[in-house]
Protein backbone atom coordinates (compact mmCIF):
# COMPACT_ATOMS: atom_id res chain seq x y z
CA UNK A 1 0.00 0.00 0.00
CA UNK A 2 1.31 3.21 -0.81
CA UNK A 3 -0.51 6.86 0.35
CA UNK A 4 -0.59 9.45 -2.57
CA UNK A 5 -1.23 13.28 -2.26
CA UNK A 6 -3.71 14.96 -3.93
CA UNK A 7 -5.86 18.80 -4.20
CA UNK A 8 -9.17 18.96 -4.59
CA UNK A 9 -11.98 21.70 -4.37
CA UNK A 10 -16.23 21.87 -4.62
CA UNK A 11 -17.48 24.09 -7.43
CA UNK A 12 -20.97 23.34 -7.18
CA UNK A 13 -22.23 20.05 -7.49
CA UNK A 14 -18.51 18.62 -8.39
CA UNK A 15 -15.42 17.53 -6.67
CA UNK A 16 -12.41 18.48 -8.54
CA UNK A 17 -9.05 17.28 -8.06
CA UNK A 18 -6.23 16.20 -9.35
CA UNK A 19 -2.62 14.34 -8.16
CA UNK A 20 -0.12 16.94 -6.99
CA UNK A 21 2.40 14.73 -9.36
CA UNK A 22 0.38 15.51 -11.95
CA UNK A 23 -1.41 18.59 -11.50
CA UNK A 24 -1.95 18.80 -15.09
CA UNK A 25 -4.26 16.33 -15.62
CA UNK A 26 -7.87 17.32 -13.28
CA UNK A 27 -10.72 15.08 -12.81
CA UNK A 28 -13.87 15.53 -11.11
CA UNK A 29 -16.76 13.13 -9.16
CA UNK A 30 -20.27 14.26 -7.85
CA UNK A 31 -19.53 12.95 -4.53
CA UNK A 32 -15.65 13.04 -3.04
CA UNK A 33 -15.65 8.65 -3.05
CA UNK A 34 -16.34 9.58 -6.77
CA UNK A 35 -13.36 11.79 -7.26
CA UNK A 36 -10.79 9.62 -5.64
CA UNK A 37 -12.00 6.58 -7.74
CA UNK A 38 -11.02 8.41 -10.66
CA UNK A 39 -7.75 9.75 -8.88
CA UNK A 40 -7.25 6.25 -9.06
CA UNK A 41 -7.68 5.01 -12.18
CA UNK A 42 -5.93 8.00 -13.30
CA UNK A 43 -2.99 7.23 -11.52
CA UNK A 44 -2.95 3.14 -12.92
CA UNK A 45 -3.58 4.64 -16.04
CA UNK A 46 0.10 6.62 -15.50
CA UNK A 47 1.62 3.85 -14.22
CA UNK A 48 0.67 1.85 -17.03
CA UNK A 49 2.04 3.87 -19.58
CA UNK A 50 -1.05 4.41 -21.26
CA UNK A 51 -0.81 8.37 -21.26
CA UNK A 52 2.24 9.45 -23.26
CA UNK A 53 3.97 12.70 -22.54
CA UNK A 54 3.49 12.83 -18.85
CA UNK A 55 4.66 16.02 -16.88
CA UNK A 56 6.32 14.52 -13.73
CA UNK A 57 7.24 16.45 -10.44
CA UNK A 58 10.37 15.58 -8.44
CA UNK A 59 12.41 17.05 -5.44
CA UNK A 60 16.89 17.20 -6.10
CA UNK A 61 18.54 17.84 -3.22
CA UNK A 62 21.13 19.97 -3.20
CA UNK A 63 24.19 20.27 -0.91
Amino acid sequence: MKSVEYTFWQDDEFFIGYLNNYPEYQTQGYSKEELLENLRDLLKDFESGEVPFIKKVEEMVIA
